[in-house]
């Protein structure tokens, strides 16, 4: 070696890393031309550990402290360096720092719908969101299975290779579910435990301790909602009559503050009327002829009934007289037949 090249080398003494930015996992100590000196120290921070590499093979592992240099600390290092009885100093090695703080808040979803069966819709295609956190637990094997010889090594160059896990345990968690769609809301919890201890082992292969894991919903594609909204809507509307008596009751107290009264309102509360008793009779039919072979008159209110009726709707105001005498003129029509 000539006297430059001995000038132009920088002998290291002190080994550390200020992680001075968020989301970087492990970072190599620039050496370029220097050299570590023996008896250096090396400090390790909470939440980190380091790694001495010799030849692209992991040798000496540290955790947080202040560890001194010598063949008693590096006894792997040593062993591969084929020091026998003296260190050599200086020495070359690569030397990498990881990160092992908790790194928190990480979303998931499916990019695509899964299909699963279920028991109240037959197929349906469910999307699934949710968030998670981890830690670099085993630096040896991040290296060796992840992050490489590389000069950093990301959260998001991770990120993908995790969510891709993530999003196929979910999957295959939700094919396997028996619970069905309506039950799933309140079933998130152990759906969350059920997917963490699934993806425990796997993340374990590439040295990350997955610490948190949270199904945070489960939705139905926009068309598949639509259908369903439908159906809750047609649930919730119920008899038709009680639903035709509330909107009428609701009616009477708004009919006192407009100009015309109760009698100003009674057509349009006609109307309605007729059109609720309509859709009554047509969902009664439909009933009786699924369930009974009894004759369509048994379900006819007699003639009688409806004229007492259309009586307490002209006493209450709620339909003029007009509507009334046509009313009653239609019912006598029908019984005598002209």
């Amino acid at each position: 070696m000539g006297i430059g090249d001995f000038i132009k080398k920088q002998f290291i003494d002190v080994l550390q890393w200020n992680e001075d930015g968020d989301g970087v996992l492990a970072w190599r100590y620039p050496m370029q031309d220097s050299e570590i000196q023996y008896g250096a120290k090396l400090t390790v921070r909470e939440s980190q550990m380091a790694v001495f590499v010799n030849e692209g093979k992991v040798a000496d592992v540290f955790g947080p402290g202040l560890h001194t240099l010598n063949t008693s600390t590096l006894p792997l290092l040593t062993y591969l360096q084929n020091w026998d009885k003296l260190f050599e100093s200086p020495f070359k090695s690569d030397v990498y720092f990881f990160s092992t703080r908790l790194q928190l808040g990480r979303k998931w979803g499916t990019p695509q719908p899964v299909t699963v069966r279920d028991k109240d819709f037959g197929m349906v295609r469910l999307r699934a969101f949710g968030m998670y956190s981890y830690k670099l637990a085993d630096p040896k094997k991040f290296f060796t299975e992840i992050s490489g010889t590389r000069d950093t090594y990301t959260v998001d160059d991770l990120e993908m290779q995790l969510r891709n896990l993530v999003v196929s345990t979910m999957s295959s968690t939700l094919g396997n579910s028996a619970a069905p769609f309506l039950d799933m809301a309140a079933n998130l919890g152990v759906m969350s435990d059920a997917v963490k201890a699934a993806m425990t082992p796997v993340f374990e292969r590439y040295g990350v301790a997955i610490d948190n894991f949270a199904v945070e919903s489960i939705s139905l594609p926009e068309e598949l909602q639509k259908a369903l909204d439908t159906r809750i809507s047609m649930g919730m509307a119920g008899n038709m009559a009680t639903y035709t008596q509330y909107q009428t009751a609701s009616a009477i107290p708004l009919a006192a503050q407009n100009e015309g009264g109760l009698a100003g309102i009674g057509a349009s509360l006609g109307a309605g009327l007729t059109m609720g008793q309509v859709m009554t009779e047509a969902m009664r039919t439909a009933q009786a002829g699924a369930t009974t072979s009894a004759p369509a008159a048994a379900a006819t209110e007699a003639p009688e009934v409806r004229l007492g009726k259309l009586k307490s709707l002209l006493d209450g105001g709620l339909i003029t007289q007009t509507d009334y005498d046509a009313a009653k003129a239609e019912v006598i029509r029908q019984i005598t037949g002209g």
